[in-house]
């Protein structure tokens, strides 16, 4: 597949390099800062200009929360399976999902494309419907990035959340300030750390007078991202040109998985 990569920074240059491992072709590393991007861009247009002049078959967007709304607006309409691994832009998800189906494009979108985290979810949502049995254990997440990192908590920490919450109706808000007075019942803390060049660590907590269960997944590198998302991307348009999977939705790794 004939790949364009919006955004060309350290997760861009891995992108790179898992896709020619699979296999695929880069047609297009496309950044406003990165010196070695084959396209320097200011503004969403000219992204989608070197998209259409690339001949890319399929798009990965990994830039940065500030600028992905307006870059996923804006490629959007090219009708190209596109794949989106940066975060902070969740709380526009039903518009984004409106402008899709309106297109009649295709999007991918998750905060974290390791096989690994994704099994970590499960787990998790099932240790949480264990220990909800249990009044007198309360549950924490705690997560810590690199310190250029741009959002936190991260995705893939409120992703944790949730599935805290799945698994344990008690808990029905996330707090990600300090507290400064005694937590409800049916809050939950989830904190972040920005330090270094920690690559992802995330941490459910189960806490109880007699003991605490610790469940944690360590990403060792962004390897593990980087696989993911260019295995997504060439799922997505496989299954759009084989049939099983139609324009004008959206899949998540729910959906890769099965």
């Amino acid at each position: 597949m004939k790949i364009a990569l919006v955004g060309y920074g350290k997760m861009g240059h891995m992108l790179e390099q898992a896709a020619i491992s699979l296999g695929h072709q880069i047609v297009a590393t496309i950044d406003s800062f990165a010196p070695d991007a084959s396209v320097k861009v200011t503004n969403s247009t000219e992204i989608v200009k070197a998209v259409q002049e690339s001949g890319a078959e399929g798009i990965i967007e990994f830039t940065h929360p500030k600028a992905v709304i307006e870059n996923i607006q804006a490629l959007i309409p090219l009708k190209l399976p596109l794949v989106v691994g940066t975060t902070g832009w969740y709380d526009n998800l039903d518009k984004i999902k409106d402008l899709v189906k309106k297109e009649n494009s295709a999007l991918f979108y998750s905060p974290n494309y390791s096989i690994g985290v994704n099994m970590f979810y499960k787990m998790v949502e099932h240790a949480s419907t264990l220990m909800a049995q249990y009044d007198e254990y309360d549950c924490a997440v705690w997560e810590a990035h690199h310190n250029q990192k741009a959002d936190s908590p991260s995705g893939t920490a409120l992703a944790v959340a949730k599935a805290v919450m799945n698994g344990n109706p008690a808990k029905t808000e996330m707090v990600f300030d300090a507290f400064h007075q005694k937590p409800e019942h049916n809050q939950l803390h989830v904190s972040s750390t920005r330090c270094g060049s920690i690559p992802g660590t995330h941490k459910v907590f189960f806490d109880s007078p007699a003991d605490t269960i610790e469940i944690t997944h360590t990403a060792r590198s962004r390897e593990g991202f980087a696989m993911g998302a260019v295995r997504c991307l060439n799922w997505l348009s496989a299954g759009i040109s084989d049939g099983f999977l139609t324009v004008g939705n959206v899949y998540t790794m729910k959906d890769f998985l099965g």
